[in-house]
């Protein structure tokens, strides 16, 4: 360990403690150290297969504390793990033996209904937002999960239920604050540094910490026309082939997720059904509700549905939907990737990997894409992938330690299986995969661009712990 950079070692002590009380004094959050109370609560991320030990945990209470936070980590080469919503699958918002830039308790939302845009702070969860957006029958596009984090999410790209009538998440941003690795902060849009605008619509954390971000809003709900229909697994073959003629002509209102999973044990589930394999189709229709039951009437009607809850519904229930099935501390595993279309070969392999699940929380989740995703150009963001057909988001999970090495071997094994069909992959679905993969996710151009971003906002890549984009 270097004396000059750990506050237990040696003569280094006096200076460290000094400096420390200086941090702690300057935040207007609060400083997280290893022997204080809350320090094994505030490292825990989502995926408790993560279990890491920072040397300090600033929680931030605003733009000026990240400042501060990078600053002193800067100075001292400590390593940064940023955190907003701790919802990243390879557990990068936590580190061992560096700092923790925790956002989680900026939480400050601000709708103006009027305008229909909406500023929120970096530590709100998607579902917050909708808490305060959908009183107006207004929404960001944004996830499928409640408590995933907003900032990862939208730094990613941002997938969700509506994006195929008003595209990704980054596409309703506005403007971001920054707090760049200087720790200055800078605003981005479209007309101020726009570079930077640029970088952060798909680029992720690689240049900077975001603080605020401005989105514009789109009508959606309070009522909309959705939920799932389930089919036994051995209906697979069927409900695909199905499946992929239906939505070839769809409208852009809806939005489908196919899953294959073991049935859950909820509430709303018969008790007949839980634990046994099956299939899938979780839809959102982003429009009137009777038009939404006339477009989904086919899919309601097809075969032989074990259960059919896709009914009216709230959109902020809809949101939650799924929270149950990715709960916090289960261990997480997920491979993915896009595929152009599913031809027989694909659903041929779907069907057969999904009926080797043995996890009660091992699931796939098969992402229709296309409509308002597909016609921003591909050069307007860093987002890569935008022709993509669908998603495959491979989850090899378990509930603990307890079988995981299993599950996460049937996820790679699934992933490979897919190779010869792979194209692109969103990149906020990837684990810690290596530099040629990131560049694969972004294509050889636009990675390029991206390190030349790098190198003038993050030259020295301060910011690494992400799917990182290295300067050099």
């Amino acid at each position: 360990m270097n004396p000059a950079t750990d506050h237990t070692a040696g003569h280094g002590d006096a200076l460290q403690a000094s400096a420390i009380r200086d941090l702690r004094a300057s935040l207007r959050g609060a400083l997280v150290l290893p022997e204080d109370d809350g320090y094994d609560q505030h490292r825990r991320v989502w995926n408790g297969s993560i279990d890491r030990r920072p040397r300090l945990i600033a929680r931030c209470a605003g733009a000026d504390d990240v400042g501060c936070a990078v600053r002193f980590a800067r100075e001292r080469g400590l390593r940064v793990a940023v955190r907003s919503g701790g919802h990243s699958f390879p557990g990068l918002s936590v580190c061992d033996d560096g700092m923790v830039i925790d956002l989680s308790l900026m939480k400050g939302i601000r709708v103006d209904p009027s305008a229909r845009t909406a500023r929120a702070q970096a530590g709100a969860l998607i579902g917050e937002l909708d808490q305060q957006t959908q009183p107006y029958g207004l929404a960001v596009p944004a996830g499928i999960v409640s408590h995933t984090g907003l900032a990862g999410l939208t730094l990613g790209g941002g997938i969700g239920w509506v994006m195929r009538r008003y595209g990704l998440t980054i596409d309703q941003l506005l403007a971001v604050d920054v707090v760049t690795a200087d720790g200055e902060i800078v605003h981005a849009s479209e007309n101020e540094n726009s570079d930077l605008f640029w970088g952060v619509r798909g680029g992720g954390g690689n240049f900077g910490v975001v603080t605020d971000f401005e989105f514009r809003l789109q009508p959606v709900g309070p009522e909309v026309m959705a939920g799932p229909v389930v089919w036994h697994m051995a209906a697979a073959p069927q409900v695909l082939r199905f499946y992929r003629d239906w939505v070839a002509d769809c409208p852009d209102e809806l939005m489908t997720i196919v899953t294959q999973r073991r049935a859950p044990a909820l509430p709303t589930m018969p008790a007949d059904l839980v634990g046994k394999p099956v299939i899938a189709v979780v839809a959102c229709y982003a429009g009137p509700v009777d038009e939404g039951r006339r477009v989904l009437q086919a899919l309601k009607r097809f075969g032989s549905p074990v259960l059919d809850q896709c009914e009216p519904t709230t959109f902020l229930a809809h949101q939650q939907l799924l929270d149950p099935s990715f709960r916090h501390g289960w261990w997480y595993y997920v491979r993915s990737c896009d595929v152009a279309e599913l031809t027989d070969d694909v659903i041929d392999l779907v069907s057969d990997y999904g009926s080797r699940i043995t996890s009660p929380v091992s699931s796939l989740a098969l992402w229709q894409l296309g409509g308002a995703v597909g016609r921003v150009g591909e050069a307007e963001t860093a987002f890569s992938g935008r022709d993509a057909g669908f998603t495959f988001n491979i989850n090899g999970n378990s509930e603990t330690a307890a079988g995981f090495a299993e599950q996460r071997q049937w996820a790679r094994d699934y992933w490979s299986a897919l190779g010869p069909y792979h194209t692109s992959v969103y990149v906020n679905f990837l684990m810690e995969e290596g530099e040629e993969r990131i560049r694969q996710a972004y294509g050889e151009v636009k990675y390029d661009q991206l390190k030349a971003l790098k190198r003038k906002y993050d030259p020295t890549n301060f910011f690494r712990l992400n799917q990182n984009i290295p300067p050099g």
